[in-house]
């Protein structure tokens, strides 16, 4: 009678499975899979149902992407001011009098 002897790549499966139970992903793809079987409508795409159940098919909501090259904008304009700043306080400190000459008056 021969006994079945696991190999280095089931191992490497169990493992696999083991990370995707704790972690959630097979009881999030349980859920999702139950949802489809029992749509009683099943849709054409049956992937496209799985994506958007999962949230990877929703398009990116055009605000958003307007908010992030706002965002990007206004970094870049905030940089450009403190430099500029930087520049003015170094030329104003050449116009202005040492601190000690200021208290004589």
């Amino acid at each position: 009678m021969s006994r079945y002897k696991p190999n280095a790549a089931d191992f490497k499966r169990e493992q696999f499975r083991r990370y995707l139970e704790k972690s959630g992903v097979l009881d999030t793809l349980t859920r999702v899979l139950v949802a489809l079987y029992e749509e009683p409508e099943k849709p054409n795409s049956a992937l496209d149902f799985l994506k958007h159940r999962l949230g990877a098919s929703a398009p990116e909501n055009p605000e958003i992407e307007a908010l992030r090259c706002e965002v990007a904008e206004m970094k870049e304009k905030y940089e450009a001011v403190l430099e500029e700043n930087k520049n003015l306080k170094s030329k104003l400190a050449q116009y202005e009098p040492p601190q000690e000459e200021k208290h004589g008056e």
